[in-house]
């Protein structure tokens, strides 16, 4: 038989017994730290001196860090296949993407059927095992908008909620012996797992064969399929090596619950790979990481180096025929194809993103945080992007200084749960939803801004990799420039994987929610402008409107007063209540994170198309900007506006301090529309304007740029962009271009 190349691994199959509970989870531990790559557990619920593997399963996923978990097989007549299919995802995202499904059509038949189970000829066993597949792949398939049916002969589902999606591409590994079974798995299994005390001579190869010629029938390269093998922890090296490189095993599973015999088994490893290595080298067979179906294969784009990937990569892609690709063809307002998705997992792998990115020097680049974003830069069409949201760290360095380290990935939601017991918060825009990594290059406008300022002046150090693969830290005392031009234009130096803050004492705070009939548009604003900008600094706050109904407009407002005495929130209220009818209130004592809770969704985004944003800096809400605001909105060319506050201690901040140069303006203004008579209206407000926010901005080209930049600003920002990135590669996002001084032609 042949070796089919697959990367080797090594694990354990541990008993799930209840005499003493603790120890089927120590042997997983134990497995870690011997550096096994998989723990697998026996599943025979009916068994009384067993413990519930699944529940055994999800203690062990959060005692380890690194292993990966599997049922040594799950038994099928006793899990429903929709539930399991829950149950598996769940686990894979909780456990961040560890989960195998190893399953089997049951045995030991009246112990099953005293559990409710049915006795199955081997036929109808091969039936039902065949149904499951399709409901469980079909629950995890959430691309697919259709009806979950599945009137199968023992299993039936009619209407089942799809989802929520594993974390990875989850393999279904079956262990089966008989011929039927085994051409099952050659059409729609992704690995055989049989025990090597259950089989006969020549069994081994007889069942690969099997499979293969039932992968090849069904249109399949049989390498598709992991080869596993159940095996003594006293089988040597040399019987390890043949069975890999003659047999086509890969992944080797160590029976028995002694751990003198995992320890012997695990100090094996290290030879055997190297043996494997040798012999794959002098045979010319090369190792496939991941072997990716037909249909798959068949979605690839030309240009793209996928076969080249380093395996620590290739491993976790995502390529636009895979089952997680769906994730990253919509962004919260803008639709996306991209050629292909790394996901590393750590700086290095960070490193060797950016490494391929420089081979992919002619593709969009898109680098994607967490989660949601107003311009959609993060997707593209036909290129590259690198996912840094598995670097979502939250740490709390120094509760008593506010020092605290965030990943790129962690959602600003889960910031301000982690940091809420400290008494510790960020101001960080006002959607909770939205990922750290992009927010803290750009600016920051939360609903703290008056009283703290923006997020990216919190900053205190920066760890990124660069252009060249470099990883530097920058701050004040190291890398000083490159620190200001990534407090504002940070998508233009490289890819942040660490950012260093000092968090602010937050306690209760009062959350108001006030609608005003502002029919009389532009008094409404002149005055709203007039009241936010006189407001005690606690006071932060928007205001968002839109179409007139019935000839009227409703202003919806949203206020943060940092202040947790009720006479103080309502004496600071009050002036701004005043400004036009009120038509509905609310204010609440509540804490920040709760805030941020309620602008927060885990649904999974939506957006197609390409969005139509424009964003602003105002230093007043004048008369005329008032006048032209209100125009816009008469004539329907923007169906969502929304004015943010700043100033206060965002104008204490001197603008040469920071790339982010709209310090003077007390506004931020945001709006959404369609086609050119948005764009005209748009227009027509910028001689009012001081700068843009580009965080709220879905134009592309020089002139947005040199909207949000001053021309000193975007000089040292040019220079910044020779000396970091002189060859462009970060350039899908507001591109600071270093071979250019001028304007180069119109906004797109």
């Amino acid at each position: 038989m042949p070796d089919y190349g697959h990367p080797l691994r090594f694990g354990s199959f541990i008993t799930p017994t209840a005499a003493s509970p603790q120890r089927p989870v120590e042997l997983a531990v134990l497995s870690e730290e011997l550096g096994l790559d998989l723990a697998t557990f026996q599943d025979h619920p009916y068994q009384p001196s067993f413990l519930d593997t699944w529940t055994l399963m999800s203690y062990a996923a959060a005692r380890t860090e690194r292993i990966r978990l599997s049922g040594n097989v799950l038994n099928l007549p006793l899990r429903q296949p929709a539930v399991l299919a829950k149950s598996v995802a769940s686990l894979d995202l909780l456990s961040g993407g560890r989960v195998a499904l190893g399953l089997g059509a049951g045995g030991f038949w009246d112990a099953i059927e005293a559990y409710g189970g049915t006795r199955l000829t081997p036929g109808e066993s091969v039936d039902a095992l065949a149904e499951a597949l399709r409901i469980i792949r079909g629950v995890w398939d959430t691309a697919d908008r259709s009806v979950l049916a599945v009137d199968g002969s023992h299993h039936r589902v009619r209407g089942a909620k799809r989802g929520p999606a594993p974390a990875h591409d989850v393999p279904i590994w079956l262990g089966a012996l008989k011929p039927r079974m085994l051409r099952l798995i050659g059409r729609a299994g992704d690995g055989w797992l049989p025990s090597m005390p259950y089989l006969q001579p020549g069994d081994l190869a007889r069942g690969m064969g099997v499979i293969d010629e039932a992968a090849r029938d069904a249109g399949r390269d049989p390498a598709e399929i992991v080869r596993l093998l159940n095996i003594s922890p006293e089988t040597g090296a040399d019987e390890l090596v043949r069975l890999a490189v003659e047999d086509g095993v890969s992944t080797f599973i160590a029976m028995g619950d002694d751990e003198g015999g995992l320890r012997r088994f695990a100090a094996l490893t290290g030879e055997v790979r190297e043996r494997v290595a040798e012999a794959r080298a002098s045979s010319g067979v090369r190792e496939r990481v991941r072997v990716r179906r037909a249909s798959a294969l068949a979605r690839r784009l030309p240009g793209i180096g996928y076969d080249d990937l380093p395996p620590e990569l290739a491993e976790r892609a995502v390529e636009p025929g895979d089952p997680a690709y769906a994730r990253y063809t919509s962004s919260y307002l803008r639709g996306g194809a991209p050629g292909l998705v790394i996901r590393p997992r750590s700086v290095a792998e960070v490193q060797s993103a950016v490494a391929v990115a420089r081979e992919h020097r002619e593709l969009p680049l898109g680098v994607l945080s967490a989660g949601h974003g107003i311009s959609g830069r993060s997707l593209n069409h036909g290129g590259l992007v690198i996912d840094v949201s598995a670097l979502d760290t939250i740490e709390v360095l120094d509760s008593g200084t506010g020092r605290v380290r965030l990943g790129p990935g962690a959602r600003w939601v889960d910031v301000a749960r982690v940091l809420a017991p400290h008494g510790l918060a960020i101001s960080s825009g006002d959607y909770g939803g939205v990922g750290v990594g992009g927010l803290a290059t750009a600016g920051g406008v939360g609903w703290f801004a008056r009283s703290q300022g923006l997020t990216i002046d919190h900053l205190t150090a920066v760890e990124m990799v660069l252009a060249d693969g470099r990883v530097v830290r920058a701050g004040a005392e190291q890398e000083r420039d490159l620190f200001w031009g990534v407090r504002g234009a940070g998508a233009n130096f490289g890819v942040v994987t660490s950012f260093e803050l000092t968090a602010a004492r937050v306690g209760t705070i009062a959350f108001a929610q006030l609608a005003f009939d502002a029919s009389d548009t532009a008094g409404f604003l002149e005055r709203w402008g007039r009241e936010l900008e006189a407001a005690d600094r606690s006071v932060t706050g928007q205001v968002i409107l839109g179409a007139r109904r019935d000839g009227a407009r409703v202003a919806q407002a949203m206020l943060v007063v940092d202040s947790a005495d009720p006479d103080t929130v309502i004496a600071r209220l009050q002036p701004i209540a005043e400004i036009a009818p009120l038509l509905q209130q609310q204010v609440v004592l509540t804490t920040y994170d709760q805030v941020m809770g309620l602008f927060s969704s885990d649904d999974p985004q939506r957006g197609r198309g390409e969005p139509h944003s424009h964003s602003g800096l105002a230093d007043h809400l004048s008369p005329a900007l008032a006048a032209e605001v209100a125009d816009l909105l008469d004539a329907g060319t923007s169906y969502f506006f929304s004015i943010r506050a700043v100033g206060g201690a965002v104008a204490d901040v001197p603008s040469t301090a920071t790339a982010y140069a709209g310090r003077s303006a007390a506004f931020s203004l945001s709006g959404f529309g369609a086609g050119p008579r948005f764009d005209a209206a748009w227009e027509r407000l910028v001689p009012h304007l001081s700068g843009s926010y580009l965080s709220f901005e879905t134009g592309t080209g020089p002139r947005w740029l040199e909207r949000a930049f001053p021309p000193a600003h975007l000089a040292r920002l040019r220079e910044l962009k020779r000396r970091y990135d002189p060859t462009g590669l970060f350039r899908d996002n507001f591109f600071v271009d270093p071979a250019t001084d001028a304007v180069d032609g119109p906004a797109a």
